[in-house]
C-alpha cells in the first residue's frame, strides 16, 4: 500500500509539471545553419532558448537548424504573416521584398567589428529597425559577420581577379559591384555554395567567415581572402521574432526574450573577433592558400561599389540616399 500511495504522488506530480509544461506558449525558431556544431549564429539561438526556459515566465523556444522547419529563402516572408516566431536571419535575403535592407550588406560601409557596434546606435540603423518593423518584425540581437573571398580558380584580390568567374554574391550590392568587374552571378543563399562548387555551377563565393567554417567550404576552393584589414564584406544578421507574435505575449514574457537577446548580443560580440581568425587557421590546415586585400585593392573595389551599388541603391530605393549617408557619418 505504501508503494502504491509513494507511486501514485509521483504520478500526480508528474502529472502537475506536465500540466505545467504543456501551458507554455511555444515559439518556433528557425535558421539555416548548421545545429550543434559551434556556429555562433545556432548558438545565440539555442543561449535565448535556454535563458528564456530559466525566466520561467510560462515561454519555451523550439529551436529548428539547418532548414529543418523553413528554407533560408522563406523565413523573412513566414516571420512576417505570423507562420515563423524567431528567426536568426540575413537581413539581405530580404531586401527583394525591403529593398532597403540592401544597405546592411553594402561593400565597405562597415569597416570592422567595432565600427559595426557603433552602428547600431546609429540613425542608420534606426532607419533599418523602422522597416524590418514596417515590414512585421522586431530584432531581439544584433549581429554583424565579417566575410571574405573564396575561389577554386585564383586568389580574389584586386577587381580583375574576378573577371570570367562564376561568382556567389552575397545580394544584390555585391552582385552589382561584381558583374561591373567582369564575374557571372548566381544567387543562391550560403547554405548552397558547398553543392554548387562541388557539382561546377559555382567556382568562387562571398559568405561569411561562419559560413565559410560551418559550410566546410575549404574541400572545395583552393584560395582564401580574409577579411584582413581591408574588410570590404559585412552582413547584418539580427535574430528577429515577428511582430504579430511578439503582440501576443505578456509583459513579462517580451522582457525574457529582450533580457535573452540582450545576453546572445553580448556573446556575440566577444566571439566575433575570434571568428576571422579560426577561420583562416582551419583553411590553412587544410591546404587552403589564405591571402588578404591590400588597401590599394580595397579603394578599387571601393571605387566600383560606388559608381554601381551605391549609387543604384540612392537612385531606386526609397530614402536610399539618406539611408547610405546616415552610414556613412559614423566614423
Amino acid at each position: 500500500m505504501q508503494r502504491y500511495l509513494i507511486s501514485t504522488a509521483a504520478a500526480l506530480s508528474f502529472a502537475i509539471a506536465a500540466s505545467h509544461a504543456s501551458a507554455d506558449t511555444v515559439l518556433r525558431a528557425s535558421h539555416q545553419f548548421p545545429g550543434g556544431q559551434g556556429d555562433v549564429r545556432d548558438e545565440m539561438v539555442q543561449m535565448m532558448a535556454r535563458q528564456v526556459a530559466e525566466a520561467d515566465v510560462g515561454l519555451t523556444i523550439e529551436v529548428y537548424p539547418g532548414q529543418s522547419l523553413f528554407k533560408a529563402r522563406e523565413q523573412w516572408g513566414a516571420l512576417a504573416r505570423g507562420r515563423l516566431d524567431i528567426t536568426s536571419l540575413p537581413l539581405d535575403y530580404a531586401s527583394g521584398r525591403h529593398p532597403e535592407f540592401s544597405a546592411t550588406l553594402m561593400p565597405g560601409l562597415v569597416r570592422n567589428q567595432a565600427h559595426a557596434q557603433r552602428l547600431n546606435d546609429s540613425e542608420y540603423m534606426e532607419m533599418i529597425k523602422a522597416v524590418i518593423l514596417d515590414g512585421g518584425a522586431r530584432v531581439l540581437s544584433d549581429a554583424w559577420l565579417s566575410g571574405g573571398f573564396a575561389s577554386s580558380e585564383r586568389c580574389i584580390t584586386s577587381p580583375d581577379t574576378v573577371e570570367g568567374q562564376n561568382f556567389r554574391a552575397a545580394g544584390p550590392a555585391f552582385e552589382q559591384m561584381l558583374e561591373a568587374a567582369g564575374a557571372s552571378i548566381a544567387s543562391m543563399p550560403s547554405s548552397e555554395v558547398y553543392t554548387a562548387m562541388q557539382t561546377g555551377v559555382l567556382d568562387a563565393a562571398n559568405t561569411s567567415s561562419m559560413s565559410f567554417i560551418s559550410f566546410r567550404l575549404y574541400e572545395q576552393v583552393e584560395c582564401l581572402t580574409e577579411p584582413g584589414n581591408f574588410a570590404l564584406w559585412f552582413m547584418y544578421e539580427p535574430i528577429l521574432i515577428s511582430e504579430q507574435v511578439w503582440q501576443g505575449l505578456n509583459e513579462e514574457q517580451q522582457a525574457a526574450l529582450m533580457e535573452a537577446g540582450e545576453a546572445a548580443e553580448a556573446f556575440f560580440a566577444e566571439e566575433a573577433a575570434a571568428i576571422d581568425q579560426e577561420m583562416v587557421e582551419l583553411y590553412q590546415e587544410n591546404g587552403v592558400e589564405v591571402v588578404s586585400m591590400s588597401e590599394e585593392d580595397y579603394n578599387a573595389w571601393l571605387e566600383i561599389a560606388r559608381e554601381t551599388s551605391y549609387k543604384n541603391f540612392a537612385d531606386n530605393v526609397p530614402n536610399g540616399q539618406a539611408i547610405i549617408d546616415a552610414a556613412l557619418a559614423v566614423e
